[in-house]
């Protein structure tokens, strides 16, 4: 299994096919196994992926005091600085983004930071604003502890970070939000100043985002387009995963060609 010690921590990464680079960023529940349904239908299409479990996440190392990083003001920042060191590792030099939920919020941060890396950045639904705490906002959509979840979501999490870390993982992330922090979220201010082409995919009847979330994430985009899912909960790579990988094959080819 490939790893790369990026900022004094061992991290997991995989890469398929061969074309254009595609970058899939995970959401905050999970790591690159989320993209098992979707990977190979890129590779179909032409692209080669590149994916990678952050810091803490699937089979990337924690570190000490993983909950004080997870929750600290620079966890954002260090998610774009790893992102970085990984591109560049590897020789990546300009590539797209996909990034699910909080995958899309890493992928706004480094289209900022890193707009000429960054062909097109696609996100899926990215949480846009809070008008509460996130820990408030937390408290109302997950149940209050790893215990009282469904059990095929307590299996998930064991097959994502393994029966040591599933249930303090689920328990730390349900808390704070991770990219999200412990107090009032808003994106927007940051995703005026994604200057590469972008799309935004939501979902019309997700659980914890309603679609409103995802016309404003769309408004707030300098050369933006937005595709709502019908009938379709949060996870839309799992709902519709071949019209996901179609809609960002299409969005890329529109803009690429």
């Amino acid at each position: 299994m490939p790893f790369i010690k990026l900022n004094n921590h061992n991290i997991y990464y995989e890469t398929h096919g061969s074309g254009e680079t595609i970058v899939l960023l995970h959401n905050g529940f999970s790591c690159t196994k989320m993209w098992e349904g979707i990977y190979p239908r890129l590779v179909k299409a032409g692209y080669r992926i590149l994916m990678y479990d952050r810091r803490g996440y699937g089979q990337s190392d924690e570190g000490e005091d993983f909950e004080a990083y997870y929750t600290g003001d620079g966890f954002r920042a260090d998610s774009v600085s790893t992102m970085a060191l990984l591109v560049e590792a590897l020789g990546v030099e300009r590539f797209h983004i996909v990034g699910q939920c909080e995958g899309g919020v890493v992928g706004v941060d480094y289209s900022v930071c890193y707009p000429k890396q960054v062909k097109t950045l696609s996100t899926a639904s990215t949480f846009c604003y809070s008008t509460i705490l996130l820990e408030d906002f937390n408290q109302q959509k997950f149940p209050a502890s790893f215990d009282l979840l469904p059990v095929d979501i307590q299996n998930k999490y064991v097959y994502w970070h393994g029966p040591e870390r599933a249930a303090h993982f689920f328990n730390l992330c349900s808390r704070y939000g991770g990219c999200y922090g412990t107090g009032i979220f808003d994106l927007r201010p940051v995703i005026g100043e994604v200057a590469c082409p972008s799309l935004v995919m939501y979902a019309d009847r997700g659980h914890f985002f309603e679609v409103e979330q995802g016309v404003a994430f769309y408004r707030h985009l300098k050369n933006g387009e937005l595709a709502v899912f019908p009938k379709c909960g949060h996870n839309i790579f799992e709902h519709y995963p071949e019209e996901y990988v179609r809609q960002v094959v299409a969005f890329i080819g529109r803009h690429t060609a």
